[in-house]
């Protein structure tokens, strides 16, 4: 798939990624980096970007991260999200880039699917401001749910 298809593939399937207008730098297997422009309808109590909107942006690069990785396997089986969890580590103030990477690798995982089983893995998350400053970090856990016939 190219990045423009998974660009918007993604934006397709998931309308919140546009109502808070994340902007897609980067999607390619294994890595995916995102953007949450500066906007003030999406502060919080002390003007930064909402937690909830941070939480988005770095669910949807972990999404980005397994269309990217996973794309020729969506006719065999479903991407879900099983848990997550998220560190708030600074307060983040303008836009906010999250750059997320598969823990696994991509053979293992489809070798789980090949021989029937319903593979699990972890997507790193790492939040920072435009200028580098670490912000937060995430980790999801995705399975590859076999689609039934």
């Amino acid at each position: 798939m190219t990045f423009e298809a998974v660009v918007s593939a993604l934006r397709d399937a998931v309308p919140f990624v546009r109502t808070l207008g994340l902007e897609y730098l980067e999607v390619t297997p294994g890595r995916a980096v995102l953007r949450l422009p500066d906007n003030e309808a999406h502060h919080n109590h002390v003007a930064g970007p909402h937690a909830g909107a941070m939480f988005t942006l770095a669910e949807s690069a972990s999404g980005a991260v397994v269309i990217g990785s996973f794309a020729d396997q969506l006719a065999r089986a479903t991407p879900l999200a099983a848990r997550a969890e998220i560190r708030y580590t600074k307060l983040a103030m303008g836009p906010v880039v999250a750059e997320a990477t598969l823990g696994r690798t991509r053979e293992e995982v489809v070798a789980e699917l090949d021989a029937g089983q319903r593979p699990e893995f972890p997507v790193h998350v790492a939040l920072r401001t435009e200028d580098g400053t670490p912000t937060g970090e995430m980790t999801i856990h995705w399975t590859l749910r076999p689609n039934r016939v």
